[in-house]
């Protein structure tokens, strides 16, 4: 597969020309399901959308029941972006239906495979996306990322995923799962063509009441030969697989003989993270997917009374994950829980933000796992729980609103991809692309 920056230098019959292959070959794997349908809009560099994005005249549902049927009537501020620097959306991918899940499962189409091996799964909410670039059938996607959404799949699939500060990239257009967590990002190939996607995507946005008014890019400054400080959690992974531990190691070493100082730090338990987390999202969540009644949104199941009509409609248009969220979201606003869990929460999410803060006084970037293990198998996660705690260690950097890139590191025993990232301070996409740059570079990753 061509890489982003080579196929923005070819002409519009070569690109139509790649088009028609790229489609031929993503129709020729319909058993990976890693697109929804595949739509072209424009005449640019094709580019696969997650789901959950607005494009004007697709179809947008974000992998749920109760959007079918929905058109969506403007772009999103991304995919404007997109198409004024020469891209074009390029095909739906598949998502955990809104966004809520870690292994693509939840989807209204069906499950989507791994494409190093279909017993696997892609990883979630964006798994779609990773596995349309992972298998080949991308260029370059666009994810978004509510608590590892982006990350998390890249890691399982072997491709770079980036999740940038809060407020760098509009979400104007964004299906919302978790309003003040969730940011769209690149899924590509390499570290250069994620940063020549976020530069293209990211600035500020009036439309946005979040969107920040940094506009400064980074592609045409990377340099893989600055000499950066580093930080390693050796505690903090002690819960981590022995596939991911030896990962940790060789990119310890391939950091240090990149010249990059290595500074012993350390995070808070993980579980104070998952818990502020799911009480925050869940939340967010609950107040997002309220509109969704068949009244104002949503397909409409109609019933005996309005009451009936609202039941029917939620019971049959939701999975039993939004479902599931819905409920937990409910329970820790009411009136009798609210300060013992949704208060407690911002304060606890208050305190990650501090110490990260604290670590970034000493270091320039913190490297970390992305999950405890490789990718599990369909059906591994026996109950929710197990799935909500396999965010451990992506889900802090978006409670503190931080920038944070996966890219591939080696594979297991088993041939699976093990990823692991690289956490910046807020606003400094900069120094995150240009040590990753390096650790690539040393690491030569090979598919």
């Amino acid at each position: 597969m061509i890489t982003l920056k080579q196929a923005l230098k070819l002409n519009k019959d070569e690109l139509n020309k790649f088009k028609e292959e790229l489609k031929a070959k993503i129709e020729d794997r319909p058993e990976l399901n890693a697109y929804i349908d595949v739509n072209s809009t424009g005449d640019g560099v094709p580019i696969a959308i997650k789901d959950n994005i607005q494009v004007k005249d697709w179809a947008v549902t974000s992998g749920s029941n109760i959007l079918q049927g929905y058109i969506a009537p403007y772009n999103a501020t991304v995919i404007e972006k997109m198409t004024n620097a020469g891209l074009s959306p390029f095909g739906r991918t598949n998502m955990d239906e809104f966004a809520m899940g870690s292994t693509t499962e939840s989807s209204f189409y069906g499950k989507t495979q791994n494409p190093h091996n279909s017993e696997y799964v892609p990883g979630g909410s964006s798994g779609g996306s990773a596995a349309a670039v992972g298998a080949g059938l991308a260029i370059a996607a666009l994810g978004s990322d509510t608590g590892g959404s982006i990350r998390q799949p890249a890691s399982f699939c072997g491709i770079v995923g980036m999740k940038p500060t809060y407020g760098r990239v509009s979400r104007y257009g964004l299906g919302a799962y978790a309003s003040s967590l969730d940011q769209i990002g690149p899924m590509t190939q390499n570290i250069e063509d994620a940063a020549i996607l976020y530069d293209i995507i990211s600035g500020h946005d009036e439309k946005d009441s979040t969107s920040t008014d940094n506009n400064d890019k980074v592609s045409d400054k990377l340099n893989a030969t600055r000499k950066l400080k580093v930080a390693v959690l050796s505690k903090h992974i002690l819960d981590a697989s022995d596939d991911v531990k030896k990962a940790y190691k060789e990119a310890i070493e391939a950091l240090e003989i990149q010249g990059h100082g290595i500074i012993e730090k350390e995070l808070m338990d993980a579980k104070f993270d998952i818990s502020a987390y799911y009480i925050t999202a869940t939340a967010e969540a609950t107040t997002n997917l309220a509109r969704y009644d068949g009244i104002r949104y949503g397909n409409r199941v109609t019933g005996t009374n309005l009451q009936d009509t609202y039941i029917k409609t939620r019971s049959e248009g939701f999975g039993d994950e939004v479902k599931r969220r819905i409920l937990l979201g409910n329970f820790v606003l009411s009136s009798g829980y609210y300060e013992a869990y949704y208060v407690k929460a911002q304060k606890t999410r208050h305190i990650i933000k501090d110490q990260y803060n604290a670590i970034f006084k000493d270091v320039d970037l913190i490297l970390s796992p992305i999950a405890p293990g490789i990718a599990p198998k369909f059906g591994e996660f026996k109950n929710p729980m197990d799935m909500y705690l396999s965010d451990l260690y992506s889900i802090s950097v978006n409670l503190a609103g931080l920038p944070a890139l996966c890219l591939p590191i080696n594979k297991s025993k088993n041939g699976m991809p093990i990823g692991l990232q690289l956490i910046a301070k807020a606003y400094d996409e900069q120094t995150l692309f240009d040590g990753a740059l390096s650790l690539e570079k040393q690491i030569n990753y090979q598919k």
